[in-house]
């Protein structure tokens, strides 16, 4: 997220957690690392971060209308809030692969259920994409390495493009547009082949 933040998406966040000193423990420092401006509200045991008046005055400080929201656990930490923010007003959007679940049922009954009270779903390379907007931007590496850490096999495309532009930059010559001597049997070249197979 920090990534997305120096792109200039000119994000907001309020963050929380239940009861930082209980069973779930506090915050995970990563969270805290990739966006040390954000707001923490250290709740006093309310399940619902919601129903904890300072996180409502958090989000609502934020002077936004439109919530990106996640939590630890699809079903509780990421659904009762987004549907109490829908409740209120609020544009919700949940971003399902950020949210911890413990079964494939219980994702599927808590899409169904958010869905219903007019949350929408969505991925974190969709959250991304829709902030970019554009790769013609002069910060579009920056966006890149947000999609290699999304789905690190976008490295591979990443590279193979810049392989591509520095062919093109070193006028090197591609291997489908090379000949290749054939040896006559003393190794004195002969004729050409083509690799497509002509000669």
């Amino acid at each position: 997220m920090r990534n997305v933040r120096k792109a200039g998406a000119g994000l907001r966040d309020a963050r929380s957690s239940v009861v930082p000193q209980g069973p779930n423990g506090p915050l995970i420092p990563e969270i805290h690392a990739n966006a040390p401006h954000a707001k923490y509200v250290a709740r006093k045991g309310e399940i619902n971060a919601w129903d904890n008046p300072e996180f409502v005055e958090a989000v609502k400080a934020t002077g936004r209308k439109t919530l990106i929201i996640a939590g630890t656990i699809t079903s509780v930490c990421m659904a009762f809030p987004a549907i109490s923010a829908v409740a209120e007003g609020y544009k919700v959007f949940a971003v399902i692969d950020a949210s911890g679940t413990y079964s494939k049922m219980a994702q599927e009954i808590t899409l169904a259920r958010v869905v219903q009270a007019g949350v929408v779903p969505m991925d974190t390379a969709a959250v991304a994409s829709e902030l970019q907007k554009t790769w013609n931007r002069e910060d579009a590496l920056q966006w890149a390495e947000v999609y290699t850490k999304v789905f690190p096999a976008y490295q591979l495309l990443i590279e193979s493009y810049g392989k591509a532009q520095e062919v093109v930059k070193n006028n090197e010559v591609l291997d489908s547009q090379r000949r290749i001597p054939l040896r006559r049997p003393g190794g004195w070249p002969g004729r050409y082949l083509h690799p497509t197979g002509t000669q």
